[in-house]
């Protein structure tokens, strides 16, 4: 994600949900989720499997990802490498879901840079929830609309794809997503589609 820091005349901002992708292959434990996180207010997309997760993610670009380990096609872990391989996957939060508990899966995630990793049966669903909306707090992001002619914005078009503010891929307008940083001291800020979630 490029860091800018340009002037813009603002025509709108309002706060959005936090998305969550729960990537499980249980029927019942990927459904609970999904239904506890709807009612704390979160968008909530599923996934069944692994390969399922990975393409939800790159176009979804959700705030947080909760995620089982033993799956089929892809598992847990290769879930995650492979999302920390791609640029607009890389910084999403991730928390695992283990059935087990095994210390070995714990070793993993710690060296795969996991957030959380949580033991079913060892903490509430509540308990839960909150660990993950932690993980979010500071993730929440803004959505701004700009003025593309207003003061260096048609100097930065020209360095951009398409020497616009179109979209590359779709050509929608795009807009700008702010996210406070985690220590509270400024923002990141990226170009972003709202229709097909392309990141400058």
């Amino acid at each position: 994600m490029r860091v800018f820091s340009w002037h813009w005349e603002l025509g709108g901002i309002y706060m959005t949900k936090p998305r969550i992708l729960i990537v499980d292959d249980n029927d019942v434990v990927r459904e609970t989720y999904a239904q506890v996180f709807k009612q704390k207010g979160f968008n909530v997309i599923s996934a069944v499997d692994g390969v399922e997760g990975v393409d939800f993610a790159t176009k979804e670009i959700p705030n947080v990802i909760l995620t089982g380990i033993v799956m089929p096609r892809m598992d847990g872990f290769q879930l995650i490498r492979t999302l920390q391989e791609n640029v607009q996957t890389r910084e999403i939060p991730i928390a695992i879901i283990s059935h087990l508990g095994r210390e070995e899966d714990r070793r993993k995630a710690q060296e795969l840079g996991i957030n959380e990793f949580i033991v079913q049966g060892a903490a509430s669903v509540n308990e839960i929830v909150e660990r993950i909306k932690n993980l979010v707090k500071d993730g929440e992001s803004f959505k701004l609309s700009f003025d593309p002619y207003a003061w260096d914005a048609p100097r930065m078009a020209k360095t951009l794809p398409g020497k616009s503010f179109n979209c590359p891929n779709c050509q929608e307008k795009m807009i700008l997503e702010v996210i406070p940083k985690p220590e509270g001291a400024g923002y990141n800020a990226a170009l972003k589609c709202q229709k097909c979630n392309y990141i400058l």
